[in-house]
Order: structure tokens, then sequence, then C-alpha cells
């Protein structure tokens, strides 16, 4: 899961549709994408980047890997 996008789409408020509709993917493919379950395309990172400047996109697409 990707909890630093998480995290910054919650403080603007930007809920998962908008940033779906953002990318151009359906709101289940943004799903996906934000836990992880598929891969994030390089225009799909650089629109994210392009949306939250203020962030480094290492720091944004930090994942947090599941602990068994």
């Amino acid at each position: 899961m990707y909890k630093n996008l998480v995290g910054i789409l919650k403080r603007k408020g930007i809920t998962i549709k908008a940033y779906a509709k953002l990318l151009g993917i359906s709101e289940k493919s943004a799903q996906n994408k934000i836990y992880a379950r598929t891969e994030f395309t390089l225009g799909e990172a650089l629109k994210t980047c392009a949306l939250m400047p203020e962030y480094k996109m290492d720091y944004i697409f930090a994942i947090e890997e599941k602990v068994a």
C-alpha cells in the first residue's frame, strides 16, 4: 500500500474517484494501484507528481511492505 500517497490525497481533499479521473482510469483501477495490487505506469506517476509538486516521487511512492 502506498501510505504516503493515501495520506497526501486525504490532506488535499482528493477522493480516489477524483484521483482516478485525473489519471484517466477507473476508480477500481486506482484502488488497485494505491493498494499495490497493480503497478502505476510512468505516465500515471508523473501526473501524480504534477498534482503534488511539493513532494518527491520517492516519498509519494514509498511502498509499505506486508509483514507476515
